[in-house]
């Protein structure tokens, strides 16, 4: 006995539409919470409370973000005669350059407190026997964030490099803000 085609065509979509739902169910049992059951309005920072950085951050889907090209410090003295002189040390360096990303974000109306991630390149510092001075980093980051005033604990990537464009610099950083929401209902 043949089957006709709209019969045919009926059981196909059955057997589809049964092993859509099928799917969908295996999905949400074998990975739980994959993804936010309801949509999210502002940054969602995640990670150790005792972390000074966030180990994650989810964003919304609508963000509109501001991110800076690598941002380098300030001169403090072109007539220096030492790296520290000029530039000063990492620690020095790093609160320079995290003051003049303060000073584009205040352009754009924004804050530290809407940065979501910082990418941060250090050069290795010949007073300091050509190691990498993280440490100096990672003052120069607590001057800012992790804060009373600024509780914000961003997602961050830190990396050793072989140098950077200027041999007197020895950390750069590329930093990520999200607007809040509503920031162009204004």
């Amino acid at each position: 006995m043949r089957m006709n085609r709209k019969l045919k065509v009926a059981i196909g979509a059955v057997v589809l539409a049964s092993l859509t739902a099928t799917a969908t169910l295996y999905a949400a049992a074998v990975a739980p919470n994959k993804y936010p059951l309801a949509p999210i309005h502002e940054p969602e920072f995640y990670g150790s409370p005792t972390s000074s950085i966030a180990s994650a951050v989810a964003m919304p889907a609508i963000a509109a973000t501001f991110e800076t090209s690598g941002t380098v410090p300030s001169v403090i003295n072109k007539d220096g005669k030492t790296v520290y002189e000029r530039y000063g040390d990492t620690e020095a360096q790093g609160t320079s350059i995290l003051q003049n990303i303060e000073k584009q974000l205040k352009e754009q109306g924004l804050s530290l407190k809407d940065v979501t991630y910082l990418r941060v390149y250090i050069a290795p510092d010949a007073a300091k026997d050509g190691k990498f001075d993280y440490d100096g980093w990672f003052k120069a980051y607590a001057k800012f964030f992790n804060t009373k005033s600024n509780p914000t604990k961003t997602a961050r990537s830190t990396v050793g490099v072989a140098s950077l464009v200027n041999p007197d610099w020895l950390i750069e950083i590329e930093a990520v803000a999200a607007y809040p929401r509503g920031h162009d209902q204004d």
